[in-house]
């Protein structure tokens, strides 16, 4: 009996830096997965542990080494290797990227870039903390528009995360189009009763009444957590006894802004504790929050705010990049760096009017119908395996 099902794609995907356990798992769902991974970021990151943990089918080529040692020695795999798969995925448009489609020109092997952070925008959000110097800052733009030119040029598919992306990819990249990364589980993020919420605080040892506010992000130059900790403080001396919660990888250095910023005042509403697993953690504090907040000064999209809005909790975040084109229906937005406005529209949300009840539900319903995990890379998978049929 013949078996006319198509075979698995061969698919070789190049990180540049991090990459997160539930896009490892989606690709090798979709495809026969290997992944080169720069060493240290995927042992720092957490990755590796997790890639274990879940038993992911993939094969992971770690390549030794600073970006400098990467860049020669991802090169040099590529070019070996290439030639065993039907298309490689590149992150980003960026170095990474140019040894893909380097590699893919000399291989016969087609290459689709994906973004999901504008790298300009981010490495201009540098200079909040300090001048990073003129002709640093001209090297660097001229660097990434350099990049991004001849990446958009030699790939076969660029994709973008969300529209806002989308049109910045679309300058350089005739042949763009939407990608969803690994979308929202809406399995797993759902909204909670009131008991499974007091259930989830006591289950992770959160306060119990006081109202929680959950700035999921990571710590870094684009995010600005400092807004979103002046806003909660301002709240405070007006009185309300909220908590701010973050779970990231530089939890540590929250703490310690926190501290600077605020003093010994703040280890008694101000909790950090280190990244939750993605899969099996972090949608219990969604569920768990009274509010979700996001002060960045650039989002290419962000999907902490759309996995909140999954969990039907409310979301106040930056009308900034990609949250300002897809979040103003759903969420209470502000300008960057307002903290007075933050810490009103966080009043505003944990008030739980009809308007912002209406308007977290709307919010819901969007999610599940444009972000559900299982369209992200089913069209994923649609979209590699034109481009190899087109190749």
């Amino acid at each position: 009996m013949n078996d006319d099902r198509p075979r698995a794609l061969k698919l070789l995907y190049l990180v540049e830096g991090y990459t997160d356990i539930r896009f490892v798992i989606g690709l090798s769902e979709i495809s026969q997965l290997t992944m080169i991974v720069p060493e240290r970021q995927y042992f720092d990151s957490g990755l590796a542990e997790r890639v274990a943990q879940a038993d992911v089918s993939v094969d992971v080529i770690r390549i030794r080494g600073g970006r400098a040692a990467f860049q020669v020695r991802s090169l040099a795999t590529l070019l070996r290797i290439a030639g065993k798969f039907d298309v490689i995925l590149s992150q980003e448009m960026l170095r990474g990227s140019l040894n893909a489609n380097v590699a893919g020109r000399l291989r016969h092997v087609p290459v689709v870039t994906y973004m999901a952070m504008p790298p300009l925008q981010y490495f201009r959000c540098r200079t909040v903390h300090g001048p990073l110097g003129r002709l640093r800052s001209i090297m660097g733009e001229l660097v990434i528009g350099a990049l991004m030119t001849i990446n958009g040029r030699l790939s076969s598919r660029s994709l973008a995360l969300g529209p806002y992306l989308q049109d910045i990819v679309s300058k350089f990249s005739g042949r763009t189009g939407p990608n969803h990364y690994y979308g929202v589980d809406t399995t797993i993020f759902r909204p909670a009763s009131k008991a499974e919420r007091a259930g989830l605080r006591r289950l992770h040892d959160l306060p119990g009444e006081r109202p929680l506010i959950f700035l999921a992000s990571r710590i870094s130059h684009e995010k600005d957590p400092k807004t979103a900790l002046a806003a909660c403080a301002l709240l405070r001396k007006q009185g309300v006894d909220l908590v701010l919660l973050n779970l990231s990888g530089g939890w540590r250095e929250f703490l310690e802004l926190a501290r600077s910023e605020l003093g010994s005042d703040a280890e008694s509403w101000v909790i950090a504790r280190p990244a939750a697993h993605p899969i099996l953690e972090v949608a219990d504090y969604f569920r768990a929050a009274d509010v979700t907040v996001q002060a960045s000064l650039e989002e290419g999209l962000g999907l902490s705010p759309l996995e909140s809005l999954a969990c039907g909790t409310p979301v106040v975040a930056t009308d900034v990049g990609g949250m300002g084109r897809v979040l103003p229906p759903y969420a209470l937005l502000t300008p960057p760096r307002a903290v007075e406005a933050m810490a009103s529209a966080i009043r505003r949300a944990l008030a739980r009017s009809p308007e912002t009840e209406a308007m977290t539900q709307a919010g819901l319903q969007y999610v599940i119908a444009n972000w559900s995990r299982d369209a992200a890379f089913s069209e994923l998978k649609k979209t590699l395996r034109n481009v190899v049929s087109e190749s």
